[in-house]
């Protein structure tokens, strides 16, 4: 197996990387057929697979030996394949599944747009207004709605899981409130009232965002009592007063709209409110390839970036904000806790 091989010389790994895009669209193939959720957890014959994925043995095959060369999904001596713990992560009932994560990574909008890479890198710009006539959320809900949906699902995922590792992270003992600002459905916000009992708790996102919070934190939910949910822009105001402010992965749009959104917060918080930004990091080493790909795609799609460590130091500092301490979450994942002086 390549794992323990030594690494192959240059020509060869270049030739691999060029061939990136056969990689990434291998995992969404075997994603869209089921192929991890018909695999059972004993191996399976090829033809076996196909009959329950609909799809002919012979390419099926080829495709489950290219994944095989990555760790995803194992080739056995026999000629069965049989799962790994890449591949079980492609299962929709894996509870750290990362099969809409990875559609949402490979969905039609990025084969028109990463084509056009050196566009964006030439003049700092998103390419989707030129491609698509609009800006790309726009666009993916308006014109895409199957993608929008995929980007939904895999928000959720995402929020789901880091949510449990960000609750478990803080210690908000001395709080009496918590807000989530542009905190989606609002994962974070109730995995903190189930840690905190008589905590008070706010989710503030856009209206058609907020729309779809988590039930718990709607009228008739367990939560309901001790949840506010506020529709709204974070950009343009922050009406929420609260002890502590959780923001996480907003603060990726252009330097302005960062500026507003942190200006915003402090000014609703005051001084002495806790503010609590919790970001991917380009320089983190543990997962620099994840987030730096991420970044690249949000150069493509809005014009946005991720930071590093020394960027947000610099976004929260000249917000006025007070860094207290900085902490990873997960591998994928750092806390910024600060406050607003006094």
């Amino acid at each position: 197996m390549r794992a323990a091989e030594t690494a192959p010389p240059p020509p060869m790994r270049l030739r691999e990387l060029v061939f990136g895009a056969a990689c990434a669209a291998a995992v969404r193939a075997a994603a869209r057929l089921g192929v991890a959720d018909a695999l059972g957890d004993a191996p399976m014959a090829v033809e076996d697979l196909a009959t329950t994925v609909k799809a002919e043995p012979k390419p099926l095959r080829r495709l489950l030996r290219a994944l095989s060369c990555y760790g995803v999904f194992a080739e056995q001596a026999d000629g069965t394949f049989a799962h790994t713990d890449m591949s079980r992560l492609l299962r929709e009932d894996d509870p750290h599944s990362l099969r809409d994560i990875a559609l949402w990574c490979t969905e039609p909008w990025t084969w028109d747009a990463w084509p056009r890479l050196d566009e964006a890198v030439r003049s700092g710009k998103n390419v989707v207004e030129d491609l698509y006539g609009k800006e790309f959320f726009p666009y993916l809900n308006e014109d895409a709605p199957e993608s929008a949906d995929v980007f939904n699902r895999a928000m959720t995922t995402s929020s789901e899981q880091s949510a449990r590792d960000v609750a478990a992270l803080l210690d908000l003992s001395g709080a009496k409130s918590v807000a989530d600002i542009g905190g989606g459905q609002g994962h974070v916000v109730a995995c903190l009232l189930d840690k905190y009992p008589v905590m008070q708790g706010s989710l503030l996102d856009l209206p058609r965002v907020v729309e779809n919070a988590l039930p718990r934190l709607r009228e008739g939910g367990d939560l309901a009592d001790r949840a506010r949910i506020v529709p709204g822009d974070v950009r343009d105001a922050v009406p929420v007063e609260t002890d502590v402010y959780i923001i996480k992965n907003i603060l990726e749009w252009d330097d302005e709209s960062t500026a507003r959104t942190l200006r915003n917060v402090t000014r609703a918080g005051g001084p002495g409110a806790r503010v609590v930004v919790i970001e991917n990091l380009v320089d983190d080493t543990p997962s620099m390839r994840f987030s730096t790909a991420m970044d690249l795609l949000l150069l493509l799609n809005v014009g946005g970036a991720k930071h590093t460590t020394d960027s947000m130091r610099s976004r929260l500092t000249g917000a006025g904000l007070v860094i207290d301490d900085v902490q990873p979450v997960n591998p994928y994942l750092h806390a910024f806790d600060c406050h607003v002086p006094g």
